[in-house]
């Protein structure tokens, strides 16, 4: 009877399709443990596709390219331990979710997955049929369960692996990032453990996909719940575990935990992540923004730099005579702080061309928000210009709370190809831009120390498209702002919901009236990394003509 099993956690970053690549990937894991004396190479739900592969995964001709890789994959790495690695797979007339175990050559196992997600930014019940319950698999003599992600979060799949002979568990994920989300994992892995009375093997995916940030953060439960190994996020991972039978079943040997941040951090981290791999694996090198001397614009510089270096990034201050001294003296600060390429571009002899133009039209009538609106699209328009000159991909810069409530401009500056700041309301922008400025860690790829002038965080915001513009006066105070719409789209509560709780009804009534008419502003933005629940995109799918109100 076999008393020791070797196993190596693959905590890796696939690219959506990229199946060679990916399997490539599992080749130079599995020789590494291979060396190290491995049983059993775990690699991530859907790890040979990518996750998540929304409707791609219904191609026929990927099905096929998929299996194809996991028979080659099979055949080059006969010799050494069995690897687990999830792909898509067709049963008959359905797809679905699957996990395969390559052992001898050969697919020795595949497994199903039984409980398809279907809320948040999972849609699998669109693309999968649910598979039957798995029994487990029998590698080097040792029963193994394996629940397949969304199939340990319930009792049922676990509790039929244990009743059919099942000695641990094994759990492969492809689990996105939201704020605080680890300790929600923790506690449904801790109940699987406990009420089966074994040891559990969680290994998730890292890396960015689209919106979505992958953190990693494997872990390794003993019996009772204990930690016995904890792999970093954000980061890949390769960690070799040993299990060892003993009298009252099989035991984790204690490996090194590692160090988990707080959320500041971690909404940081995914930042930088979502951004490097986006432009990554679309293809792009480098980047620009507009840099108004503004905090939104401020702190997407500052991601970018982390994400791909300050030699990748340009920065573009486009004046007005709206423009303060303030904000070109603070732009060119931060430029010089982040080491980035900075240009002034003026858009004052556009705007005059605009205005001549459209003057015959706009006879007799007084300026209003259309003149703002000019302005911030010849600004989108320029900067669209020199994405295209240069091959850089251009950021938007709209936080959370801009994009609920329309403060943006489509085709001005809501022009871009990603946003690291879409699903950050204007509050944690501050305070986000006071963490990075007293927090440097190894990945930041931009210096240490007050990179965000002070002057920044601490003047009212203002768009600068009128004299003595500010923020406030087209919005409630942004602690205010944020606390209310917190409560509309994050927790989807009504107006009188937050009267209830001593906020003015006028007020809340016209924020959510903002919510609403803005969808389709959404439905045009550019995507951007997903922090929390609640995030503009696949989180919160609303029509775009509404005409329910909560706050009659």
């Amino acid at each position: 009877m076999t008393q020791t099993f070797r196993l190596t956690m693959a905590q890796l970053n696939p690219v959506m399709g990229d199946l060679t690549a990916n399997a490539n990937r599992v080749r130079e894991v599995w020789a590494e443990a291979k060396a190290a004396g491995s049983d059993y190479v775990v690699c991530p739900e859907m790890f040979l596709l990518g996750y998540n592969p929304q409707d791609l995964v219904m191609k026929p001709a990927l099905q096929t390219a998929c299996m194809e890789q996991l028979q080659a994959l099979a055949v080059d790495c006969a010799d050494g331990p069995a690897i687990g690695i999830g792909a898509p797979v067709m049963v008959g007339p359905n797809l679905h979710n699957g996990y395969f175990v390559l052992h001898g050559g050969k697919i020795s196992a595949q497994l199903l997955k039984h409980h398809l997600p279907n809320y948040n930014v999972f849609d699998e019940v669109r693309t999968f049929k649910s598979g039957d319950m798995n029994g487990p698999y029998v590698l080097n003599g040792v029963r193994i369960g394996t629940p397949i992600c969304e199939d340990a979060w319930y009792e049922d799949v676990a509790e039929t692996l244990a009743e059919t002979g099942a000695e641990f568990l094994v759990v492969p994920n492809g689990s996105p990032y939201r704020r605080d989300k680890y300790d929600t994992r923790l506690t449904h892995m801790v109940s699987r453990v406990i009420e089966n009375d074994m040891p559990l093997v969680y290994v998730n995916m890292v890396g960015g996909q689209d919106d979505q940030a992958f953190d990693g953060g494997s872990f390794v439960l003993n019996r009772g719940g204990k930690l016995a190994a904890l792999l970093p996020v954000f980061e890949e991972a390769v960690a070799h575990i040993t299990l060892n039978r003993t009298d009252d079943g099989w035991e984790a040997e204690q490996a090194p935990l590692a160090d988990h941040p707080g959320a500041w951090e971690q909404d940081y981290h995914a930042m930088v992540v979502t951004l490097r791999d986006y432009l990554g694996k679309s293809g792009f090198k480098k980047v620009l923004l507009g840099l108004s001397g503004g905090i939104d614009s401020a702190l997407v510089a500052m991601v970018a730099v982390d994400a791909i270096g300050a030699d990748n990034v340009r920065c573009i201050m486009l004046p007005s005579e709206y423009t303060s001294e303030h904000s070109l003296e603070d732009a060119k600060e931060i430029a010089e702080n982040l080491g980035v390429k900075y240009h002034t571009v003026p858009i004052t002899p556009a705007r005059d061309a605009f205005t001549a133009t459209l003057a015959p039209m706009f006879e007799g009538m007084a300026q209003d928000v259309t003149e703002e609106n000019i302005q911030s699209r010849i600004r989108g328009t320029i900067l669209m210009a020199l994405s295209n000159k240069f091959g850089e991909m251009l950021l938007t810069t709209g936080n959370k709370s801009e994009m609920a409530t329309g403060y943006c401009t489509i085709y001005g500056d809501m022009n871009g190809g990603y946003n690291p700041i879409k699903d950050m309301y204007k509050t944690r922008v501050f305070e986000t831009c006071r963490w990075r400025n007293a927090h440097h860690r190894p990945w930041m790829k931009g210096p240490e120390g007050e990179v965000c002038p002070p002057r920044i965080i601490t003047k009212p915001p203002s768009a600068e498209l009128r004299p003595d513009q500010k923020d406030e006066d087209s919005l409630p105070p942004y602690d205010v702002l944020d606390a209310i719409l917190t409560a509309l789209v994050d927790h989807e509560e009504s107006v009188d919901d937050l009267v209830s709780r001593g906020y003015d009804r006028d007020t809340c009534k016209r924020i959510e009236h903002l919510l609403y008419i803005n969808e389709w502003k959404r439905y045009q933005a550019a995507p951007g990394t997903r922090l929390t629940n609640k995030a503009f995109w696949m989180d919160r799918r609303y029509p775009i003509v509404n005409r329910f109100r909560t706050g009659r």
